[in-house]
């Protein structure tokens, strides 16, 4: 990513930074040329020979992100994501439900003092934040050791069949 100072580029004192950005490295061999050096001399299209969802250069983004979404490793990845997150949602779900329940039909049993002005509503609502936490923690865990090397991979390959472009 380029930022400019409001001067433009060759004026003195133009200030010119260029972030460390993965996504803004150069193109890899063989996009971005001109269309007809590899295409004239014979070679036709390029495409990355190691995707499996590899299309045509010509294929429109949709069918390539279609290709990207039947493609085994994106299964993968939705497949690890469902198995954290359904469990988890679930069992906090029912974490926060039985706290709120308690609270309305036990009245009683969450006014009980544990510890001087403490109760066990109030720790009961820290354990809400206590988990609320946690869940969080162990989902950036998970992602960060289970999907998030895999989603990198399939989105490098996807900005290489669509040759950066956003549309």
């Amino acid at each position: 990513m380029d930022k400019q100072d409001g001067r433009s580029a060759g004026e003195p004192g133009a200030v010119r930074l260029r972030l460390d950005d993965p996504w803004y490295d150069t193109l890899a061999p063989g996009w971005g040329e001109a269309r007809d050096t590899a295409e004239t001399a014979g070679e036709g299209p390029r495409t990355p020979a190691a995707s499996s969802w590899a299309q045509p250069r010509s294929a429109t983004h949709g069918e390539i992100y279609l290709a990207v979404q039947r493609s085994g490793a994106f299964q993968e990845v939705r497949r690890r994501y469902r198995r954290f997150v359904v469990p988890a949602t679930a069992a906090f779900l029912a974490w926060y439900l039985a706290y709120v329940g308690a609270a309305v039909a036990a009245p009683g049993l969450m006014a009980r003092p544990v510890a001087g002005a403490l109760n066990v509503a109030m720790l009961a609502g820290l354990g809400q934040f206590a988990t609320t936490f946690l869940l969080t923690w162990a989902y950036a865990r998970h992602a960060r050791l289970r999907r998030d090397r895999v989603a990198l991979d399939i989105r490098w390959e996807t900005q290489e069949l669509t040759g950066g472009n956003t549309r």
